[in-house]
């Protein structure tokens, strides 16, 4: 499976999201994901099993907890893959920063002028 098929699906990418944090049971992941999803136990297995078999995730065990925490190793990949296409947002970003900067400057120097007259 391609990595951008499997992080196309919306409840993989929560358990990443919740993976993210560290490291978490295979119950606790199920307990979240239920109730923002609303789907079953054994759907949430098939999600983190499909994330295990692509290696977004590694898996231990701990007596008979199952922890899964996030293997970074296919989010490099993807992120090596991006470089090419990242100069399209990287310019545009750096130009909205420096308005937005430029736009508290301004304010705090209208803020400061105001003062000054009171």
């Amino acid at each position: 499976m391609h990595a951008f098929d499997v992080l196309g699906d919306p409840v993989r990418r929560r358990i990443l999201e919740l993976l993210t944090g560290g490291e978490l049971s295979s119950g606790d992941v199920t307990t979240v994901v239920r109730a923002e999803f609303g789907i079953s136990q054994p759907a949430v297995s098939q999600h983190l099993r499909v994330l295990r078999e692509n290696g977004f995730t590694t898996v231990r065990a701990e007596g008979a907890r199952r922890l899964y925490s996030v293997d970074p190793g296919p989010l490099k990949e993807i992120d090596g893959w991006l470089e090419q296409y990242r100069r399209f947002w990287t310019g545009p970003l750096d130009a909205l920063a420096t308005e937005i900067a430029r736009g508290r400057r301004e304010r705090r120097k209208a803020a400061e002028d105001k003062a000054a007259e009171d």
